[in-house]
């Protein structure tokens, strides 16, 4: 059982350091470009061509990190201060929407980086069967590994991922080794 909601967790970090990469617990921009870098290495597409919807995109950073700007971006998060600051940040079109209870925009590739790292075993299953549902192509995402013990925190095991891969009937790849207890997931269609 979690110790708060998604919303508290992130208003109280926004309270504590602002619209800032901080607030979106990543230890620094860096930490957080290694993560980026390695999603979209991932798809292995000309991006300029592709329409990427971005899940939990907090204020736009993926999208401003992308040197090859997608055919069509979408940013999709659940806190109304991360969507207004991710429209000014990127002049791109930024719902206000919750991924588990809401209608979703179709894409080729779903992309999420950290947003799923509080949720519930359940709710990141269904996290990740929304996005995939929504997506042509794929969903990746990157997600904490390890074992499964923190009371905040949300960790799996590349097994766990790939079983989940199998019973959604897609193909895996996992990529590990580019930073500590963290791995990056594409699930393709």
């Amino acid at each position: 059982m979690r110790k708060f909601t998604n919303e508290e967790f992130y208003e109280s970090s926004t309270k504590k350091y602002g619209l800032h990469v901080k607030a979106l617990h990543w230890n620094s921009k860096s930490s957080q470009q290694i993560r980026f870098k390695t999603l979209l290495e991932m798809i292995d597409e000309e991006i300029g061509s592709l329409s990427i919807a971005d899940a939990g995109c907090g204020f736009g950073d993926l999208y401003l990190f992308m040197r090859e700007k997608p055919h069509s971006y979408i940013g999709l998060d659940s806190m109304r201060k991360m969507c207004e600051e991710a429209r000014i940040r990127t002049r791109c079109e930024i719902l206000h929407v919750n991924i588990l209870t809401d209608e979703l925009p179709q894409a080729d590739y779903y992309i999420c980086s950290g947003a799923m790292n509080i949720l519930s075993r359940f709710d990141t299953h269904l996290f990740i069967r929304r996005c995939l549902q929504h997506s042509k192509k794929g969903f990746i995402f990157n997600i904490l590994e390890g074992e499964n013990k923190s009371m905040v925190y949300n960790y799996f095991k590349p097994k766990e991922i790939k079983e989940l891969a199998e019973t959604l009937g897609v193909t895996c790849k996992i990529v590990t080794g580019y930073m500590q207890r963290d791995m990056s997931v594409g699930f393709y269609k």
